[in-house]
């Protein structure tokens, strides 16, 4: 009977190389962002969190007086208002700005002519800031020398536009300012992800007699979806910091008629010297943000099946 000789196992060094030696030149070099993440970032959240406990006041001191800032808080109707009209603002940008800068670059995506040219101008108002942009939709946006006006020299007199002065539309108008200067950005990222669609895409689509739209609703869309969770944070970043545009169209008014958080929070730390009072409205809008993007972020990214 013959002897089975054990097969012996060649002493293989493993296939994956030592993870921690990896791109070591890569690591080392992002230790100044870690850092500044750890110690800027979190630290001055955790930082924040701590002292909205407090009753601080011009300086920040540990005198705590438990969810008392937070009680303040919630009963302030102007911080009421803020949170509305910041719902208001972020739901209707986030509308129309995906809206709109899909259809215009759906229509730049016909390969029209001057291309580079609308293009540029589309895009000129996100180079401008907040501010500039701000103050140029207040002129257009006052009854007396802007858009009403005009309209009312061309013989409608009862034209009524003035969105700014009245405390039920001021968010309104905010919202054109903000539409105007953000969908040109929007309208590039669409653009970058329709031209890497396959053009053998659009041609099976063709051949096979699918409408356009159908094509744009059922193909490239889903197809597009990276592109879309990318804009999607871009806007939801614009809107959280919703500062400049108010300040400079309205300052809060008429009235609190058009108070965001960023402003109350501002107002509390540096105008009303209340530092316990901002930071009670800063732990809020950074609460509010996690309730949204942790739930994203784990469906997103922790939870996937991992093949």
């Amino acid at each position: 009977m013959a002897k089975s000789i054990p097969s012996a196992r060649p002493n293989i060094p493993s296939a994956r190389p030592n993870q921690l030696f990896r791109n070591l030149n890569s690591k080392i070099a992002s230790i100044p962002m870690i850092f500044v993440a750890l110690v800027i970032f979190l630290g001055g959240s955790v930082w924040t969190v701590v002292y909205s406990f407090t009753n601080s006041r011009l300086l920040p001191r540990l005198s705590f007086v438990g969810l008392d800032q937070y009680e303040r808080l919630w009963a302030s109707s102007r911080w009421i208002i803020s949170i509305q009209n910041l719902a208001i603002y972020g739901v209707l940008s986030l509308i129309f700005s995906m809206v709109i800068g899909f259809v215009l670059a759906a229509l730049m995506d016909q390969k029209i002519r001057f291309e580079n040219v609308f293009r540029t101008i589309f895009l000129y108002p996100f180079a401008l800031s907040f501010i500039v942009t701000g103050l140029v939709w207040q002129w257009l946006l006052n009854p007396e020398y802007g858009v009403q006006h005009i309209v009312r020299g061309f013989g409608w007199e009862g034209f009524v536009f003035n969105p700014l002065y009245d405390a039920d539309l001021v968010i309104y108008g905010i919202l054109i300012a903000g539409l105007w200067q953000g969908t040109g950005l929007v309208m590039c990222l669409m653009l970058a992800g329709l031209r890497g669609i396959d053009e053998d895409i659009w041609k099976a689509a063709r051949v096979d007699g699918i409408p356009m739209w159908r094509t744009y609703l059922f193909i490239v869309i889903p197809m597009m979806r990276p592109v879309f969770i990318t804009t999607l944070v871009i806007i939801g970043s614009g809107i959280v910091k919703l500062y400049d545009l108010v300040v400079a169209q309205t300052s809060g008014g008429p009235g609190n008629a058009s108070e965001v958080p960023a402003k109350y929070v501002y107002d509390y730390m540096f105008q009303a010297q209340n530092l316990g009072q901002g930071f009670a409205a800063s732990t809020m809008m950074l609460l509010t943000v996690a309730i949204i993007i942790v739930p994203w972020a784990y469906l997103e990214f922790g939870g996937r099946k991992r093949v």
